[in-house]
């Protein structure tokens, strides 16, 4: 018996160590995801030039990332306003979203109480991007440089945090000449953010320069 009482005191004491890196080891796994994301569009930023500076409307072109709602949950989506007809929430067509290259399915999802329209159907999207059902994320606010829940680069990798989502000049309105930071809150209390830094572009964790 007294054996048997020392196994579950044991057991206890594993269970109360184990369910806080439980809870840390979920933190960070949405903060990598969404960094990965970010660092993903600047890259497509990089390699699949948008630019056409002989239209006035060319920063709408801009891969960027940017935050939604669908079925109550949050998400972010990738892509690029191909065909430049304006979205000033950043939104774009499912026609125009980057596709996930660990899955091979559309980083894109519908804003609204479904998060598919059209022909897309729930298969079609990533399951990364669901980062409310798949984390718990349900709040993300922006700051700094960041004025709306999305961030664009250029073909250099410059970073733009506002404005060029429906810029109707070539003026490089909306470039961030401050650190943007996103912060995201998480049902279980915890939360963390993501600074992106002007001009580079270089986003990490706050908080984990290794990051």
């Amino acid at each position: 018996m007294l054996e048997l009482v020392m196994v579950i005191v044991v057991l206890g004491i594993i269970a109360a160590l184990a369910i806080p890196r439980m809870e840390r080891d979920l933190k960070q796994e949405a903060a990598d995801n969404i960094l990965s994301a970010i660092r993903y569009t600047q890259h497509l930023a990089l390699v699949d030039d948008k630019h056409k500076f002989d239209d006035p409307k060319w920063q709408i072109r801009f891969w960027h990332l940017y935050f939604g709602t669908c079925d109550s949950k949050k998400f972010y989506a990738v892509g690029s306003d191909d065909n430049m007809d304006g979205s000033d929430n950043g939104r774009v067509d499912s026609d125009e979203s980057a596709v996930d290259p660990a899955t091979g399915k559309l980083m894109w999802a519908h804003d609204g109480s479904a998060c598919t329209s059209g022909t897309v159907t729930i298969d079609d999207l990533s399951p990364n991007i669901f980062i409310g059902k798949k984390y718990g994320v349900n709040t993300i606010t922006p700051s700094g440089g960041c004025s709306n829940k999305y961030i664009g680069f250029d073909h250099l990798g410059r970073p733009y945090g506002s404005s060029f989502t429906n810029s109707n000049v070539p003026d490089n309105s909306g470039v961030l000449t401050s650190v943007c930071i996103f912060q995201f809150d998480m049902e279980n209390g915890e939360s963390f953010q993501i600074s992106i830094q002007p001009e580079t572009g270089y986003a990490q964790i706050v908080g984990q320069s290794e990051s």
